[in-house]
């Protein structure tokens, strides 16, 4: 609860009027004192009344790309059953707020405000909740309650179409997502014969032996993996416009894109960021793994930078160590290029190496043999540059 200036103001003279009304026998200035004071109180028990309101939202659509539009849509219901509601209410909406018309609500009715929520930047949009102010007839008092829980508004990083996916040294059986001429097929282990299996899958020897049918289980265990890198180090993203940092938002899209582009080739992909914990392995349809929270995009959305240093050479550490694919992908800024040495020396357990440097004044010295490097300005630039490339 909070006192207005006139509320002060009034408090303060109640309390000279009753003093001095007190001390020199003046029962006017004790009446005006008591009635100062009386009014006051009669603001604070009118503001403290809590007005049962009821607040839903909708989001259309709660997630998009960013620059796409997206809208929300307010509903406020007054639940109560004896008087109107006379409040004053805003609605958080990111950093701005929207105001809502709730003045003179009776119970029973409702009203609904529909705004737009702003995407011109990537990341999570907090709407909410519903901020109602309470006051009295007198403006002597203030009191803001907050309705309703927040919505977040995940704002994606733009997706650009990619034609070409490195599929790797890997070989996949049914031949759709490289080129090898015979696709491989690996043993994994027997069971029993199930009907309906097929019969040249029959292991005779062993189907003698046991005096029962089995059959033999095949994996593919080389279908093409995607290990993407993104560096959200502060120290790779140096230059800053505007409070945005182009260059991490390209990389971010980048990000995007390839993530896409390998659910689209039904590849399996992996996201991971430099100053990050690893994260779970993201299945061609777009599933996490039991142990990750958020989807890819969903964490693209959320990403932020990060002061350490050193988080690409622990990174490079862990995936030399873990060996999660045969592509690694590795997007920075120009600030990242330092780094390229330890991503290069990855091509002992990384057939195939990419690296996307955003945002650099001047293009990218040569690496090593087989590492392919791509300077780009913003997402769209790399997505051309990208599809550009002869050795996937």
């Amino acid at each position: 609860m909070g006192i207005t200036a006139r509320g002060v103001g009034l408090l303060v003279a109640a309390v000279v009027l009753l003093g001095v009304g007190f001390r020199f026998a003046y029962p006017e200035l004790t009446l005006l004192g008591a009635a100062a004071g009386a009014a006051v109180g009669y603001a604070a028990l009118v503001a403290a009344w809590r007005p049962r309101l009821t607040v839903t939202r909708l989001a259309d659509p709660d997630r998009v790309a960013r620059g796409e539009p997206a809208s929300m849509t307010l509903t406020v219901r007054n639940t109560g059953r004896l008087r109107s509601a006379n409040l004053l209410a805003e609605d958080r909406c990111g950093e701005h707020t929207v105001p809502v018309p709730v003045l003179r609500l009776r119970p029973g009715r409702d009203t609904e405000v529909r705004y737009d929520v702003p995407t011109h930047r990537r990341g999570v949009v907090p709407v909410g909740p519903l901020r109602v102010t309470r006051r009295d007839p007198l403006g002597l008092v203030a009191l803001a309650r907050p309705y309703g829980a927040a919505v977040p508004v995940w704002v994606y990083p733009r997706v650009h179409p990619l034609t070409a996916v490195p599929t790797g040294a890997g070989r996949s059986l049914d031949g759709r997502v490289d080129g090898v001429p015979h696709g491989s097929i690996t043993f994994d282990s027997l069971r029993e014969y199930v009907v309906g299996d097929e019969l040249r899958r029959v292991h005779w020897r062993t189907s003698a032996r046991v005096g029962e049918l089995m059959v033999r289980e095949n994996v593919d265990t080389s279908l093409p993996r995607l290990i993407v890198l993104l560096d959200n180090r502060a120290t790779a993203h140096p230059q800053r416009v505007g409070g945005v940092v182009e260059s991490f938002e390209s990389a971010c899209e980048a990000a995007a894109s390839i993530v896409t582009a390998a659910h689209r080739a039904d590849l399996p992909v992996v996201l991971l960021f430099a100053a990050a914990k690893p994260a779970a392995p993201v299945t061609p349809g777009g599933e996490l793994d039991a142990n990750a929270a958020l989807g890819p995009l969903d964490r693209l959305a959320a990403a932020e930078l990060s002061s350490d240093d050193d988080a690409v050479r622990a990174a490079t550490t862990r995936l030399r160590q873990d060996r999660l694919g045969d592509t690694l992908i590795f997007l920075t800024g120009p600030g990242g290029r330092g780094e390229l040495g330890h991503v290069g020396a990855l091509r002992g357990a990384y057939p195939s190496v990419v690296v996307g440097v955003f945002g650099a004044a001047e293009p990218t010295p040569p690496g090593a043999a087989g590492l392919v490097v791509v300077d780009a300005a913003d997402g769209a630039q790399f997505a051309a540059e990208w599809d550009g490339v002869r050795r996937w």
